[in-house]
């Protein structure tokens, strides 16, 4: 996980969102544990109530449980109800803007397609020239 902070959010929500990054990236998986609210204040330089908070977010969330004297799990089932939010909230908040600069530059579909494939578009192929 990254070190940095930033200032746009506090740091508890950008702790609970790098844990959902690393659920969705496959790095955790359902029924892995958590790390310790103690390591990670450690090593992120934190204080404990706001890994804490992070944590219980996510408990919240029902994206994690808590087993007494063992720790917090990820949940089965955790990966999939983040996939489909994390979509919702694409289509909803960026999607838009995506979809206005496209149709602003005239990128056609068959374009978006080969710059997704790893191929870049023959518009810029030709500017290169």
């Amino acid at each position: 996980m990254d070190r940095e902070w930033n200032d746009s959010q506090p740091i508890y929500r950008q702790l609970r969102d790098r844990v959902v990054a690393l659920i969705l990236d496959g790095a955790l998986n359902e029924g892995d544990p958590l790390p310790s609210v103690r390591n990670v204040a450690a090593e992120y330089r934190v204080n404990p109530l706001t890994v804490l908070k992070s944590y219980q977010q996510l408990v919240d969330e029902k994206l994690v449980e808590k087993k007494r004297g063992l720790g917090m799990f990820i949940n089965p089932g955790a990966r999939n109800l983040l996939l489909q939010g994390e979509r919702q909230k694409f289509l909803a908040e960026h999607w838009p803007r995506v979809a206005a600069t496209i149709q602003r530059l005239g990128i056609t579909p068959k374009e978006l397609l080969k710059a997704a494939a790893g191929g870049r578009s023959s518009k810029t192929k030709k500017e290169e020239r």
